[in-house]
């Protein structure tokens, strides 16, 4: 049996829950789904500027738990923009 996911704490509440490429219908678009997990990671290494340690600790998490949250992050966004793809912020 795996082991339970634990509550990651996350600040954020986006108002905008979809980007998309312009002048794309998104029906015609593939969609990458970022989990909050995800978006939080981002903000607070992009946004904020927080070093790694700090942001994994103000997530409520490890420090490797955060890079691979955030590495994943990271890549999801790379693959929307260089392929074209809606990105979606899962709210769950």
């Amino acid at each position: 049996m795996p082991r339970p996911r634990l509550c990651r704490r996350i600040d954020f509440n986006p108002e905008v829950t979809y980007f998309k490429p312009q002048g794309v219908p998104l029906r015609l678009l593939d969609v990458v789904s970022l989990t909050m997990e995800e978006l939080e990671a981002l903000r607070l290494k992009n946004v904020l500027e927080l070093d790694q340690t700090e942001a994994a600790k103000q997530m409520g998490t490890s420090q490797s738990t955060f890079q691979r949250i955030l590495s994943s992050a990271n890549k999801k966004v790379a693959d929307a923009l260089i392929n074209g793809k809606a990105i979606e912020i899962a709210k769950h």
